[in-house]
């Protein structure tokens, strides 16, 4: 189950799950994400990169997510244009409380846009 929160239906973020350890959203770009360069704001890409890697942890049954970011990097290589974003994050290693993430965003035109990693602080693996 995805996390259900206000910020992820505002994105309006698709998801796609791979396997247990991947998983893809889709993003569609509004203008509302562009900046004044004409490009999507970097906040938008690294709400994308966090909503996908903490969605790596399956919600509980109302919803409600079991993992929380305790460290996020984002590098940017290209300016993001188009009209969507894709993001396909995955476990790197999940640990008894810990689990390092990583999530890599392409344009679409398959050029990636940035790659991300995250370490999760696990509230619960039931």
């Amino acid at each position: 189950m995805f996390i259900k929160q206000p910020l992820d239906e505002f994105l309006g973020v698709e998801y796609k799950k791979i396997d247990e350890d991947n998983l893809e959203l889709r993003l569609l770009i509004k203008d509302l994400f562009i900046n004044s360069a004409g490009v999507v704001h970097g906040g938008v890409i690294s709400s994308l990169a966090d909503v996908a890697m903490t969605n790596l942890i399956p919600a509980n049954e109302d919803g409600i997510q079991q993992a929380l970011t305790v460290d996020l990097n984002v590098s940017f290589f290209k300016p993001a244009t188009g009209t969507y974003l894709i993001a396909h994050a995955h476990i790197e290693k999940q640990g008894r409380t810990l689990i390092h993430t990583e999530c890599s965003i392409y344009n679409d035109k398959q050029e990636l846009v940035a790659k991300s990693k995250a370490i999760l602080y696990c509230i619960s693996l039931e």
